[in-house]
């Protein structure tokens, strides 16, 4: 090794979720997603910094158990570990389960003479009681060793100095530790070597530190009471959401349709074509108007409040919870995780399907996730709900809504639970695989951090990417709407074709129609309806509730049909954003045409039966 160079290559290792990326963002300055549940962190990402005349690239590897690899992620971790790429090796690992975390670290200090280990959390673990002897851990593993908490840039100044004397070789790399690591050892022998380690360094005089995680797990991981409470904590995310974001989205709406009128009255002062204001205000900027201010509040909402849930870490203990329900149906007990993130973007679900190792099972979390309703198609639900069954005004009112609308998630994760069992039993069929499913300790959330992190990396995202797609959806709107072949409008002629189809399952053509040209972006297929049962050229403001009801009635809508459309809002296909995050994920049209054609046939054989029984009744 070149020890006169002044670039260097270290790697970034340890399990997952042992604040890992944190140490990462907090050295390179690079913003990267960090998450407080196994698995988050599935690709390698490199950054850069200098310190005292070095350059250094970091790569923070995937989260890793050991270096005998048992899933992509360990492969992955394990491959550039023994690379011989990296002049160094900075294995992290949570002061609160030292020992777990030795196990790794044994394995990379036999493989990479210069490791360092950066013991992580340690103000957790002085919080819990935990004392760990520096010294005595550096003389057992033959390794230097650091304490940080990166969250609050702890110990990080030490940690580069103590780097910067490894690489110079001004730190002794030779190993002369006692509990070394060879490939004679077996599984056994790491994890015996492990548990002494930690036995010699780590002590807890206060006795029992982690009661307070043991009391919480008792009533989030009983069966009698894990499903009720994570019941009652989506409803009230649910409540939230939808309560806290009519006022915003109110505003937000006025704020924007007026500036559309400030922009009509520009165009026509410039002379410009009726024409040319009507295509690119009543068309394109219309629906624009529409996704921001429908979709924005509730993202807005919904996304932090789902991020602090995670940074608490209690994702995990929903996959626990639900683990038993997906291994009945074939399918994998992460796929709770998958769902969860599905509520807030289709599109951040199916990318979070990479936790799940077995490629058949992610296939089923992906075709399956758009089962979940998302934060777009939450607008359309809560309004059948509030115009169809639920009368009360106030917060009673609310209360309600939001039940019946966890009401429809649960409709959503059976017909997910029964989709994934047929999928298991046909196309995709296999035995369900076991995987390591890390319980973290609850970890007061970053408040701050989760609010900008989960507003730039989450909302903003998803909203751009759902925008892009709504300009052209507007452009099509307005030519089909403006655009006459024989005196009827072509949306006109779309809708009466798929009107029989539509009878059958209980609603019309112009509902089949709104959701086809909702494809982009589902939060219009409301206007859309309203457009085309008004006869207008462009989008139409919802208006009050009792007038929306009262033009929804009058061209034939009945509870029934109420039902029929809550059921299609669940059941049909992705939106466009979805789908090309599928194609990305999969590499395949096949399984993109196959999460489109999938829920859309149970949707409509869905529909097609409650109509049948709506008519017998």
């Amino acid at each position: 090794m070149n020890i006169d160079k002044k670039e260097f290559a270290v790697v970034l290792a340890g399990n997952p979720n042992v604040g890992k990326s944190t140490v990462f963002n907090a050295l390179t300055g690079l913003d990267q997603h960090t998450g407080n549940w196994a698995g988050k962190t599935v690709s390698c990402a490199e950054g850069h910094f200098e310190y005292e005349g070095l350059s250094i690239t970091l790569v923070d590897i995937p989260g890793a158990y050991s270096l005998r690899a048992a899933s992509a992620e360990e492969e992955a971790a394990r491959q550039f570990i023994l690379s011989e790429r990296a002049d160094c090796a900075v294995v992290v690992c949570d002061a609160t389960c030292l020992e777990r975390n030795l196990y790794l670290a044994l394995q990379i200090i036999s493989v990479i003479p210069k490791t360092i280990i950066c013991v992580n959390l340690i103000d957790e673990a002085e919080k819990k009681g935990y004392i760990i002897d520096k010294d005595k851990l550096s003389e057992l593993t033959g390794a230097p060793v650091v304490f940080t908490s990166a969250r609050s840039n702890r110990g990080l100044d030490e940690l580069c100095h103590t780097l910067k004397d490894m690489l110079t070789g001004e730190e002794n790399c030779e190993n002369t530790a006692e509990y070394t690591v060879t490939e004679e050892d077996t599984v056994e022998d790491i994890s015996r070597k492990a548990a002494e380690i930690a036995g010699i360094a780590v002590s807890c005089p206060n006795g029992e530190p982690d009661r307070t995680d043991r009391r919480l797990d008792k009533i989030f991981l009983r069966p009698a009471t894990g499903i009720p409470v994570m019941l009652l904590l989506f409803a009230l995310i649910l409540w939230i959401t939808a309560a806290g974001a009519n006022y915003p989205s109110e505003l937000l709406s006025s704020l924007l349709f007026s500036l559309g009128d400030k922009m009509s009255e520009g165009l026509f002062a410039i002379n410009a074509p009726e024409w040319v204001e009507s295509l690119l205000i009543q068309g394109i900027y219309k629906v624009l108007a529409w996704v921001v201010s429908v979709m924005l509040p509730p993202m807005a909402i919904f996304f932090p409040l789902f991020t602090l849930l995670e940074d608490f870490g209690y994702l995990p203990r929903i996959a626990f919870n639900l683990d038993r329900c997906f291994k009945c149906s074939g399918a994998c007990g992460k796929q709770a995780i998958t769902m969860a993130m599905g509520l807030g973007c289709n599109a951040c679900g199916v990318t979070g399907c990479s936790v799940i190792d077995s490629p058949r099972e992610k296939l089923i979390a992906v075709l399956t996730n758009v089962f979940t309703p998302c934060n777009g198609r939450f607008p359309t639900i809560i309004a059948i709900i509030t115009l169809f069954f639920v009368t009360a005004e106030g917060i009673g009112g609310s209360l309600l809504s939001a039940a019946m609308l966890l009401g429809v998630i649960l409709f959503g994760v059976a017909v997910t639970l029964g989709v994934s069992f047929l999928l298991s039993k046909t196309i995709l069929r296999g035995t369900p695989s076991s995987y390591t499913l890390e319980l973290p300790p609850y970890r007061k959330p970053q408040i701050c951090r989760v609010l900008v992190r989960s507003f730039l990396d989450r909302t903003i995202f998803v909203l751009g990417r759902a925008c892009t797609a709504a300009i052209p959806c507007g452009l099509l709107i307005w030519l089909g709407a403006n655009i006459n072949i024989g005196g009827n409008s072509i949306l006109s002629i779309i809708s009466d074709f798929l009107d029989p189809l539509g009878q059958l399952m209980g609603l019309d053509g112009v509902i089949l129609m709104a959701f086809i040209l909702g494809f982009p972006a589902n939060e219009i297929v409301v206007p859309i309806i309203l457009m085309a049962y008004l006869s207008q050229g462009s989008l139409v403001d919802m208006g009050d509730i009792s007038s929306l009801r009262e033009i929804l009635t009058a061209n034939g809508w009945t509870v029934g049909t109420a039902v029929s459309m809550l059921i299609m809002s669940v059941c049909h296909f992705p939106c466009a954003t979805t789908c090309l995050t599928i194609k990305k994920e999969t590499g395949s049209l096949k399984w993109t045409a196959l999460a489109v054609i999938i829920p859309t046939a149970v949707g409509m054989l869905l529909c097609m039966g409650v109509n049948l029984i709506c008519r017998l009744v």
